[in-house]
């Protein structure tokens, strides 16, 4: 009886001590790992004035870190009035110009307080940033 238990107890250690051992790797990424780790950048492009019933480019350059993105699977301006509802959300379908400068035209009729977020998908990725901006009277 006592053999059974030693070779209990001895097995019990030896999982122990294999299954504790990592053998010096880290769940977190390395310096080399991290440094290789790439974002999707997105920065919109707003003309500094925007005037009712004034044609506009609306624009949203991305990259992925410094590399110009030229073949986003999807880019979409939604765009709304401060205030608003949100089924009152206009998306509209962003044409890629060059340089990984994707744009829109757009005429604005009323003046007031809008907000735009740019929905970019590119190579797997998602970034979605927002800008407030303000349309005048002529």
């Amino acid at each position: 009886m006592r053999k059974i238990i030693c070779f209990f107890l001895l097995t019990l250690i030896f999982l122990v001590i294999t299954g504790c051992g990592t053998q010096g790797e880290s769940e977190e990424p390395s310096t080399s790992d991290a440094s290789e780790l790439k974002m999707l950048n997105v920065e919109i492009q707003l003309p500094e004035e925007i005037q009712v019933n004034k044609e506009v480019l609306l624009k949203a350059a991305v990259t992925l870190d410094e590399e110009k993105v030229t073949d986003a699977d999807n880019v979409k301006f939604e765009i709304w009035k401060e205030g608003s509802a949100e089924e009152n959300h206009e998306e509209i379908e962003g044409a890629h110009e060059k340089d990984g400068i994707y744009s829109i035209s757009k005429t604005f009729q009323e003046k007031g307080t809008y907000y735009v977020i740019a929905h970019v998908t590119a190579r797997g990725m998602h970034n979605m940033p927002k800008e407030e901006f303000t349309v005048t009277a002529k």
